[in-house]
């Protein structure tokens, strides 16, 4: 099932992508603002989502943040953990490159004397 066209379009504009950062900005904002007066941890929350719109619409911003957590390793360590990204998927990803270059026999074609 596909969206609208108008939908669709609507989405895509250049003002409800500028729209969309200025609420990401305004959600980080308020989440300091929520997490100094609310006794539970809802600010994190607030402050996952405004980052969350801002980096899906912002090229610039998401370029920095990979660039920040390139010269810093700790930060992206911790972001993962945050996250929740585990290490398989990393791990899926170096076995598929290393079935690349592995070599294949065939079981059927006949051995061949050692030299």
């Amino acid at each position: 099932m596909s969206r609208p066209d108008f939908l669709d379009l609507l989405v895509r504009s250049e003002p409800f992508r500028v729209f969309q950062i200025l609420l990401g900005l305004l959600l980080m904002a308020a989440a300091g603002i929520v997490g100094l007066l609310s006794p539970a941890p809802i600010g994190i929350v607030i402050l996952g989502a405004g980052v969350a719109l801002v980096f899906r619409n912002s090229r610039w911003a998401r370029r920095h943040y990979l660039f920040y957590t390139r010269q810093y390793p700790r930060v992206r360590r911790a972001v993962d953990f945050g996250l929740r990204r585990d290490k398989r998927r990393a791990k899926r990803g170096q076995e598929a490159a290393a079935s690349l270059t592995k070599r294949v026999t065939d079981p059927t074609s006949p051995t061949m004397p050692p030299v």
